[in-house]
């Protein structure tokens, strides 16, 4: 945990921006597997924990904004519970860490809040994203399953994401400590990948790197030989010459600050003539979505400077053709990157995704629903503090080339028999995560080797 003086600041600063009312923040539950005392590895609400701190399972808390005052809500492990998980601090001692002198057995939470619904307070809560917690409001409030995502505060959404989004000097530190976690990670794989290995030995090692600096994953390992997949999960493939590899995972510190990072690399110890050209063709659309970088800066626009960089060298390469603002204007190029260029990063490593995109990435404003930007998570204004991933790239997916050459779209822009000839290309994603500042953007962490002689250079040993 940070100091209690952090947490204090931060919901009094929330307490502010509301003015009134009951703010209602679940912790997340223990989730089992197949049956109770089997679970999967608890991770906590990431609200809850930017507010109150504390990494226990099911415990809630309440700020109440009116009569300034901060409530813990959990019960403690009885002695059947520390003779199987050992001593444990009570819900007093945790909450004393964040500053919080107030706690109550769990059992009193519904008579606290039918009180304030008695009395006609407001009770703020964001909508939930587990079902344990849907079903738990749903009893708490008296609320409808229907009901849950329309009772929704829109104010505390917006004051949740309005903190949340700008990092602060000690969160960017923990930011730093992932994304240096993440390199490790990649280098990893880099070093160890060669023909005749799984995808499953590869991400067992990533793990491996993880898991030994006492840290988790901050999203399912994307190990791969088909990277035209965007996220591949499947490890059971055998990794064999002449196979690109590409790796998307990120390490998880203790405190759950994330890193996310993408690299793709030769199964050889050298690039192909033509890995080595698409490859490039990467790069130079990262190193122009990088350029675009500085405060008061759309990410719409630096999602545009990668695609816009793409469809250049489609065409030099022959791939596409006609007016290239046209055919970025139309889409065409989705058919090399139907995703966005990036996202934040944070406590989440799609941070706040759970409050919903069209208020974390748009302030609001309307979504595309165009096949490929619809899928840019992030477009509002750069502001210093915020965090965010640079991961554009070139695809090529069978499936998508034969559904829009059959359907004849985009003829005016897509030379469908050059692009055939990449049919079993896979794909090539790099990533890296920045941060903006007030004078402009630099990249978190240590460097990732990325470059081709860089990479070259790993897979060759030295």
């Amino acid at each position: 945990m940070f100091s209690k003086e952090t947490y204090i600041q931060r919901r009094l600063t929330l307490a502010k921006k509301l003015g009134s009312g009951i703010v209602l923040l679940p912790g997340n539950d223990e989730s089992p597997m197949n049956y109770a005392d089997n679970g999967y590895h608890f991770r906590q609400d990431s609200t809850f924990l930017y507010f109150f701190g504390v990494d226990f399972p099911s415990i809630v808390g309440i700020i109440d904004v009116d009569n300034q005052r901060q409530i813990i809500f959990g019960d403690d492990y009885t002695i059947d519970d520390i003779v199987w998980m050992g001593p444990q601090s009570t819900i007093a001692d945790r909450a004393q860490e964040a500053g919080i002198t107030e706690t109550r057995p769990l059992s009193k939470l519904h008579d606290f809040l039918a009180d304030a619904q008695k009395r006609g307070r407001d009770i703020h809560f964001l909508a939930p994203y587990r079902a344990e917690t849907k079903l738990k409001l749903q009893s708490w409030l008296g609320l409808h399953s229907d009901e849950l995502a329309t009772k929704a505060s829109l104010p505390l959404t917006k004051a949740v994401i309005s903190q949340r989004e700008i990092k602060t000097a000690e969160e960017i530190t923990e930011i730093e400590k992932g994304v240096n976690l993440s390199v490790d990670m990649h280098v990893a794989a880099m070093q160890m990948v060669r023909p005749g290995l799984t995808e499953a030995q590869v991400a067992a090692r990533v793990y491996e790197v993880a898991l030994a600096a006492d840290c988790e994953l901050s999203f399912p390992i994307i190990a791969t030989i088909n990277g035209q997949t965007l996220h591949n999960h499947y490890h059971g493939n055998m990794l064999k010459s002449g196979d690109l590899f590409l790796l998307d995972a990120g390490g998880e510190l203790k405190m759950h600050y994330a890193g996310d990072l993408s690299s793709t690399f030769p199964v050889d110890t050298t690039f192909t003539p033509q890995q080595k050209l698409v490859y490039e063709m990467s790069l130079k659309a990262y190193d122009a979505a990088v350029a675009t970088l500085a405060p008061g800066v759309p990410f719409r626009d630096v999602h545009f400077a990668a695609c816009r960089s793409i469809v250049e060298s489609m065409q030099q390469l022959g791939l596409m053709k006609g007016d290239g603002e046209e055919s970025l204007k139309a889409g065409a190029h989705a058919l090399f990157m139907p995703c966005g260029t990036g996202h934040m990063m944070g406590l989440d490593v799609h941070d706040m995704e759970n409050l919903g995109e069209v208020w974390v990435g748009y302030d609001g404003e309307q979504k595309s629903t165009q096949f490929g930007l619809k899928s840019l998570r992030f477009a509002k204004p750069l502001r210093p503090g915020h965090v965010f991933t640079i991961e554009p790239g070139i695809y090529f997916i069978p499936e998508l080339m034969d559904k829009w050459q059959s359907e004849g779209l985009f003829n005016e822009f897509v030379n469908w028999r050059e692009v055939q000839k990449f049919r079993f290309f896979g794909g090539i994603r790099n990533e890296e995560d920045y941060m903006i500042t007030e004078t402009g953007a630099c990249r978190v962490g240590k460097h990732k080797p990325m470059r081709v002689d860089e990479v070259e250079a790993i897979r060759k040993g030295k």
